[in-house]
């Protein structure tokens, strides 16, 4: 059952960046990043095992960011991978505090949510700092990778850029991650599964992200319903109109 609704949520979730791209461009791109920092910190509590690996939760959301930065380069820039990044990282650190204010208000006779609250919100402050620096570590190593293959390589072999940065940066963020938030806390055995089972996992993802990425680049015009609002042009033009006025 796992397995089929990893798949399932890879399928949804990969097709999410790119529908975010083609309707809204790169502020489509830029939300799903902060979207999927804050659902993916709230999965990795979640101990699961898929096809008998014990992993935890939230490597598909975690990885879809990976695929939103490489569009991001590939259509736009590097520039708007690293403001992508930029604005997950600020996301994350709301995400953060407004989850302690939801816990520090007192639940009054007619709440039932509070302790579902509790089990969701009551981060870990040792997870949550370890999730929050690696993925800001891996996905701005992720952009750096990229742009660095994709000047060497030009237009072509975007597989091969694609899978190479977000492989190496998905298991070193991996294997980081599980032994700065979990050892101490599980056995050192334990936390060394989760790292491999999780970089198995991220590298099949990684290959699977491969065709949206070139799904994305091939669709044509993206953002086809944000309007242009042209804010500098019109207040030149009355700025224009003023001095000929003077």
């Amino acid at each position: 059952m796992n397995l089929f609704l990893g798949i399932f949520e890879l399928i949804i979730c990969f097709s999410g960046v790119v529908i975010m791209d083609k309707l809204f461009g790169k502020w489509g791109l830029y939300t799903w990043m902060a979207l999927a920092v804050v659902f993916a910190n709230i999965q990795i509590t979640k101990q699961v095992d898929i096809a008998g690996i014990s992993t935890a939760l939230g490597n598909v959301m975690f990885a879809s960011t990976y695929l939103a930065t490489d569009i991001l380069n590939e259509k736009y820039s590097a520039k708007a991978s690293k403001n992508a990044v930029k604005i997950a990282a600020g996301a994350l650190v709301a995400y953060i505090i407004f989850a302690q204010f939801t816990l520090g208000f007192i639940p009054n006779s007619y709440d039932v949510v509070d302790p579902g609250m509790k089990n969701i919100f009551a981060m870990s402050i040792r997870i949550t700092a370890a999730s929050g620096l690696m993925f800001l570590l891996s996905n701005w190593c992720d952009v750096i990778i990229y742009q660095k293959i994709k000047e060497k390589t030009g237009e072509k072999h975007m597989w091969f850029r694609n899978n190479i940065s977000t492989i190496i940066c998905n298991c070193a963020e991996n294997f980081a991650f599980s032994i700065l938030a979990f050892v101490g806390t599980y056995p050192l055995l334990y936390c060394l599964e989760i790292a491999v089972a999780g970089s198995l996992i991220e590298m099949l993802i990684a290959v699977c992200d491969t065709p949206f990425l070139y799904f994305a680049k091939k669709l044509g015009r993206s953002g086809i319903l944000i309007e242009d609002d042209n804010e500098t042009g019109e207040n030149e033009e009355v700025d224009t109109t003023t001095e000929a006025a003077a």
